[in-house]
């Protein structure tokens, strides 16, 4: 009996952490990864415990994120991803409400070690959630990539100062964020391409839905101009910045010449290649890796 009633136990909690698992699975690519390479790099990171703490931290912000996000959006998940908890099945939208709640204070627990920058960090995403979901800014292009990028900076913001073993961020870390930043502002509408019908269904007005000629032009335009700015910036050697601007030119080709759901899809994953390469560029200004 004992061990029926532990294994059936350890099937609830499986379950249960496969679908916090779900909730945030789509976004391990464009948040936990590049998020924590880069923390990684603009911190650095010298400490292990900080490493897999500040990992744990993005994620359990995620969680909020996605929750909060998924929770408004069923309809638009049904025609995207119809395998995520609440058009699954696996959680209510009712559950799904209480959860997204509760994570604010959890949230905000687990920033409280870190000191203060940290905690900002955390209310700055509930904060930015409010007005996506509830007060429904992200439902227009404008607010949801104002939004967005706020948002990832926030993200990266916190991860980076449980990373820092120093009381202040340095320059290099400083201007990191902020060209961060700008890149995600100009740039993020790329995931938007391959859920048009989603967003549709929901009544959002996304780039692509609002100007579907000018994004598919500016886009390629927004990753080859950043590839070459930024490459100068850290002032890479020549392969390297040829890299970056070869990857930057294909994805931007990508989404110009390839426009069906799919092909938009597979082309956000090679954006989030070109993402993570911008990501690591500070690395040359602190070790010199990237000279050749």
């Amino acid at each position: 009996m004992a061990v029926s009633t532990l294994t059936l136990l350890l099937n609830v909690l499986g379950q249960f952490f496969w679908t916090l698992v779900l909730f945030t699975y789509t976004d391990f690519k464009t948040i936990v990864i590049p998020v924590t390479i880069f923390a990684s790099v603009a911190a650095p990171v010298r400490f292990t415990g900080r490493l897999f703490y500040a990992i744990f931290w993005t994620w359990l912000h995620l969680l909020q994120v996605d929750v909060s996000n998924q929770y408004k959006s069923i309809a638009e998940d049904r025609v995207n991803r119809p395998w995520r908890p609440l058009p699954g099945g696996r959680i209510s939208p009712k559950s799904a409400a209480i959860m997204r709640w509760l994570l604010v204070p959890i949230c905000i627990l687990s920033s409280v070690p870190f000191g203060g920058e940290v905690v900002f960090s955390s209310l700055s995403l509930t904060a930015l959630l409010v007005a996506h979901d509830e007060i429904g800014l992200g439902g227009h292009w404008a607010g949801k990539n104002i939004i967005n990028s706020f948002g990832y900076l926030s993200f990266e913001l916190g991860a980076t100062q449980i990373m820092n073993a120093n009381p202040q961020l340095d320059h290099i870390a400083v201007q990191s964020l902020v060209f961060n930043g700008l890149v995600i502002l100009t740039t993020i509408h790329s995931q938007d391409f391959s859920d048009v019908d989603g967003d549709l269904a929901l009544g959002r007005v996304t780039i692509p839905i609002y100007a579907p000629n000018l994004s598919r032009v500016f886009t390629p335009f927004a990753l080859v101009a950043w590839s070459i700015f930024l490459g100068r910036l850290w002032n890479l050697g020549p392969a390297s910045h040829c890299l970056l601007c070869g990857v930057g030119g294909a994805v931007g080709w990508r989404f110009f010449r390839f426009r069906a759901s799919n092909d938009d899809a597979n082309t956000f994953v090679a954006y989030t290649v070109w993402l993570l390469l911008t990501h690591i560029l500070p690395a040359h200004v602190r070790w010199g890796v990237l000279s050749f």
